[in-house]
């Protein structure tokens, strides 16, 4: 009796993807027409389809697993032949009857950048877009020109192709080659179009823009898209978010770096740091270092999924004076002198200068 697990090479425990995916794989290397004049691979072949046909059908599977059969007579029983024809289109590159050949495309898809502001980002916007797609000529009502039916076709789009397969002769569909899979060609062309039955069009859209939305998100607009034979594209808006003078983003978070002066850091001090919705106040504690990173709760953008917002992190960073007045260098001395610090001496890098100008 054969296993058909093991012709899978799956494990009894396999789920019914997992099966389709390992008899797709088999059945596109061992088909007759991948290894012509094969025996061995013509009789791994039958058998994959004998195995598919058993484990893809849930109750012949599960008579299987029992009593070591599919069916109580000891067959196989039928195959899925929905699965043997996708994997004929993806052996030959042609689909089968009733799968679709010769359906009238859709128009294309667009993609349009709309720009917004930080401050935007917290509650949302409306936006007006502009941006050109593809609609019907107005002059041929899209038509192209005057059609005639596709001689080819007879008007169907679509001809029949025979393919010699392992099963034999099967009757299979493609797009007609004249007439593109219209089922027409064009007897006389528009003069405005050229033929193509569409022409360029500005177009004027408002969209709303979801608070908390990022520069990676794309917006779907359904049937603002190019339009075509099958019916419109879709529209994809993209957000830009203009830089803010303050702060950065940090996906729900904000960031601003606070630069304290050396008496800020070391005494602390009350100040004040721009927020979304105006200026907030922190204290900053005595002994405060480079780096140290202050968190202001529900003070950042929308969180997705929650009602509360991020946060904003203030970063501190100290400033050391470039050019002290001689009363604030002789209290820093006086300071560097309590504290035990060397410092250069008064002079010292006049002097240096000096040295280096000649």
């Amino acid at each position: 009796m054969n296993d058909y697990y093991a012709i899978l090479g799956v494990d009894r425990n396999a789920s019914a993807e997992e099966i389709k995916r390992a008899y797709r794989k088999l059945a596109l290397r061992y088909h007759p027409d991948k290894n012509p004049g094969d025996k061995a691979a013509e009789e791994k072949f039958k058998q994959i389809n004998e195995a598919y046909a058993v484990l893809s059908d849930p109750e012949k599977r599960a008579h299987y697993d029992r009593y070591g059969t599919a069916t109580p007579g000891g067959g196989a029983g039928g195959s899925n032949f929905g699965d043997i024809f996708d994997l004929f289109e993806q052996v030959f590159g042609f689909r089968s009857p009733g799968s679709g050949a010769g359906r009238a495309p859709r128009g294309e898809d667009l993609e349009a950048t709309v720009e917004m502001e930080l401050v935007e980002v917290l509650h949302g916007a409306e936006k007006e877009l502009v941006y050109e797609r593809l609609v019907p000529c107005a002059d041929c009502q899209g038509q192209g020109g005057r059609r005639q039916t596709c001689r080819a076709c007879g008007g169907r789009g679509v001809v029949e192709q025979i393919q010699r397969t392992f099963f034999g002769n099967m009757v299979a569909q493609a797009s007609c080659g004249v007439c593109r899979g219209r089922g027409y060609t064009l007897a006389e062309t528009c003069p405005t179009c050229k033929g193509q039955g569409r022409v360029r069009r500005q177009e004027h859209l408002r969209v709303h823009l979801p608070a908390g939305i990022d520069e990676n998100q794309l917006l779907r607009v359904s049937g603002m898209g190019n339009l075509g034979p099958g019916g419109a594209g879709d529209l994809f808006v993209r957000p830009r978010i203009r830089p803010h003078p303050h702060l950065q983003r940090d996906g729900a978070n904000l960031i601003y770096e606070l630069r304290l002066g050396l008496a800020q850091a070391a005494l602390g001090a009350k100040v004040t740091v721009p927020g979304l919705e105006g200026d907030l106040e922190l204290s900053i504690p005595p002994g405060t270092r480079e780096g140290e990173v202050f968190e202001l709760e529900n003070q950042g953008l929308p969180l997705p999924g929650s009602p509360r917002r991020g946060k904003l992190q203030v970063v501190t960073r100290l400033e050391v004076p470039q050019n002290l007045p001689p009363r604030a260098r002789d209290l820093l001395r006086q300071y560097a002198q309590e504290m035990g610090e060397e410092v250069a001496p008064e002079g010292f890098w006049e002097k240096v200068k000096r040295v280096f100008r000649g």
